[in-house]
């Protein structure tokens, strides 16, 4: 771990623990988005139904889990029930009619590409003027792009557009993060190199 690196911003400096972990994992974590977004983009029709089973399986099992814990710690807590029945009916909706789930999970898509949007230029404008914040900049405004793109569309395009914009969304993750890595790793080299020099200063 470093200490105060001039490289970074306050935030970054401050949250050393944070960024040590983000640089440790963001290369491998930005690479496999990286070739997940290049799968979405060649193949956006296989990526729409494998993130339509991806999302309705993780529903079962969150509305299963609802229950269980429902019934264990208070049956008759209404709202737990409703909140397991939804999830399940819902995922069990999505799994025995995947063209009207895929077109309702192209909502929710469209949904969180503006979410990633608002905490993307968030992120940008704190990491500025550091270099990389311009590529968190255009990963956010890609997203809102996206959002509009998939909404104009909605819903007949949502078996090709749910694929398509997630492997976009997923290879400008990568790329960021990618990027973002590969920064802090340079960072830590020249602290490294600077605390040499001190010592061979001093000594």
């Amino acid at each position: 771990m470093w200490n105060w690196n001039n490289n970074l911003s306050l935030e970054m400096n401050i949250n050393k623990n944070l960024v040590d972990n983000f640089r440790k994992y963001a290369k491998i974590s930005g690479t496999l988005f990286i070739i997940l977004g290049a799968v979405g983009i060649i193949f956006p029709t296989f990526m729409s139904f494998t993130t339509l089973a991806f999302v309705a399986y993780l529903m079962l099992f969150a509305g299963i889990s609802a229950g269980w814990l429902t019934w264990i710690s208070n049956k008759n807590d209404w709202a737990g029930w409703l909140k397991s029945f939804v999830l399940i009916v819902v995922s069990l909706f999505m799994i025995f009619y995947p063209m009207q789930g895929i077109a309702a999970l192209g909502l929710l898509f469209a949904i969180y590409f503006f979410t990633d949007a608002f905490a993307g230029f968030g992120l940008a404008f704190s990491l500025k003027p550091q270099k990389i914040w311009w590529m968190w900049l255009v990963n956010a405004v890609t997203s809102l792009i996206l959002g509009f793109i998939f909404l104009i569309g909605w819903p007949f395009s949502s078996l090709f557009m749910v694929g398509l914009l997630v492997g976009i969304s997923l290879l400008f993750d990568g790329v960021a993060l990618l990027s973002g890595g590969m920064f802090l790793d340079t960072a830590a080299k020249d602290d490294k190199t600077e605390k040499d020099d001190t010592n061979e200063t001093e000594a």
